[in-house]
């Protein structure tokens, strides 16, 4: 039965899988999100020998059905080749005797969405050629700090496409914002806006709902679509390392085939953590999915009370990915807790829209009691950089180090002493200073100067993202208000001359 992904918010919008990646998000506002969950064959005593490109094919056969063996193939192998510095392309390293750490930053910007966006431009150009499309692609993307890079990174100077970046100046690292400034490809554009990453995200999707707009630039010969995980395009290859990483457990006699583990997500915009849950659907021994937060605790307060509430202050954290008060992918998860009602859920969102809340009523307790969900203050997440440093002489970058915090609390909590995996979503290169800091206690340093010492503590060579990256020349500059977003976008695309 072929896989049907449906607007969270109309039932009368369907899609293909890939029509879904290239429209990215459907004209309603709402997320496609597939209504039945595939049947996949999850042998893990043969999944033990699989390469990470061989269970690759094995997911995106089953969720994006209507690309041929062939096709998928060809995007696999694009995207899981030389640009990963390691054959395993995410290895998992054993820091204890029940954590696990799934590391998903050997990709070319060292962060976790290289893992997607390597091969969503492979994806979205074979879908193109499916559907006889003439109009070019532009990739319209908000970024909290990796995915910005990451997409520029896969769609750099690929045939038919544009990609226009915004991000929260001052609201990501320094490493972040050169890694995108410094960018090239004649088709890449970067904006810095004078606001946070909500205020991105939400002019972005504003875009993507404006009828005008739309018909604007399809006379221009233009198309919109996502980079960010509200692209299902995105999302799916997500679910394919939670497979590959029980796999390894497995072969390395750490877990039995079919023994329960638990995985921890550092989770912002929600896409991650959905993914795990994909997985477990799909017969991946999960017991608990736990939602990891730092200060910006929107997400552990909607687990623990069922409502979600964005009036709160906006904080600036050393994990800068995480700064979200609007976590677009739990969209497609209220979208499950309700019965796939299309109805309930843009009645929700319409909530969340216009009074900056909404509370669940009756859901799928089923799904629901999956989740656990707990944050880590920014002293705690300091702390657990140097513990884990201390203890085994691993480093964690910020992010990471949240999830590792809010998993030893629930251990302390709970006594589960499940096997558990830890999503370990970017590289302590990403952000030098937050792990300098943490471990040595050395402050004033700057990103460069904290790369050197980083360098000495971890024994780990200068990853290829980050090597020259001071000298680089900075290629974009531009600055707007919120208000000039849309004014930008129109400018690169020739649709207005001033």
């Amino acid at each position: 039965m072929t896989v049907l992904y449906q607007s969270t918010r109309d039932a009368k919008l369907t899609a293909t899988a890939s029509q879904a990646i290239l429209q990215g998000l459907a004209t309603d506002g709402g997320l496609f999100t597939p209504l039945n969950i595939p049947r996949v064959n999850l042998d893990f005593d043969r999944l033990t020998s699989a390469s990470y490109q061989e269970v690759a094919k094995l997911i995106l056969s089953a969720f994006l059905d209507d690309f041929t063996s062939e096709e998928l193939d060809h995007c696999i192998a694009a995207a899981y080749d030389h640009k990963f510095d390691v054959p395993a392309i995410a290895p998992l390293v054993k820091l204890s005797d029940h954590q696990y750490h799934l590391e998903l930053f050997h990709g070319s910007t060292i962060a976790f969405k290289d893992m997607a966006l390597s091969i969503l431009p492979h994806l979205m150009t074979t879908a193109a050629k499916k559907h006889a499309l003439e109009q070019k692609i532009v990739i319209l993307t908000a970024t909290s700090g990796d995915t910005g890079k990451a997409a520029m990174a896969g769609f750099e100077d690929v045939p038919e496409t544009e990609i226009i970046v915004f991000y929260p100046r001052g609201g990501v690292s320094k490493v972040q914002e050169l890694q995108m400034t410094t960018q090239t490809g004649e088709n890449t554009h970067v904006v810095a806006i004078e606001g946070n990453f909500d205020d991105a995200q939400t002019q972005v999707k504003k875009m993507f709902n404006d009828a005008d707009l739309r018909e604007r630039l399809s006379e221009a010969g233009y198309q919109f679509s996502s980079a960010n995980s509200m692209n299902i395009g995105r999302l799916v290859p997500q679910i394919v390392y939670y497979v590959y990483a029980y796999a390894q457990l497995v072969k390395s006699g750490e877990i039995a085939a079919g023994e329960l583990i638990n995985i921890v997500v550092p989770t912002g915009n929600f896409g991650n953590i959905l993914a795990a849950y994909y997985a477990q659907q799909i017969g991946l021994p999960a017991k608990k999915l736990i939602c990891a937060s730092n200060e910006n605790k929107v997400l552990t307060d909607f687990f623990k009370t069922k409502t979600y509430d964005k009036q709160r202050e906006f904080k600036v954290t050393t994990s800068p990915s995480m700064d979200i008060l609007v976590s677009s992918n739990l969209e497609r998860l209220i979208f499950h807790l309700v019965g796939h009602s299309a109805e309930q859920t843009a009645d929700l969102m319409q909530g969340l829209s216009q009074e900056g809340h909404y509370s669940l009523g009756e859901v799928d307790e089923d799904i629901l009691s999956l989740f656990e969900a707990g944050y880590a203050t920014e002293a705690e997440t300091a702390k657990e950089i140097k513990r884990l440093f201390d203890a085994t002489g691993y480093i964690q970058d910020p992010h990471t180090a949240v999830a590792s915090a809010v998993y030893q609390a629930y251990v302390r909590e709970s006594g589960d002493k499940t096997p558990t995996v830890v999503a370990s979503t970017a590289s302590p290169y990403k952000f030098p200073v937050v792990a300098v800091e943490a471990i040595t206690g050395q402050t004033g340093l700057s990103d460069f100067e904290a790369l050197g010492e980083l360098q000495q503590l971890s024994g780990v060579e200068l990853p290829r993202a980050v090597r020259g990256l001071e000298v680089a020349p900075v290629r974009h500059e531009t600055v707007v208000e919120v208000a000039d977003m849309q004014g930008a976008v129109e400018r690169y695309l020739g649709l207005m001359t001033n």
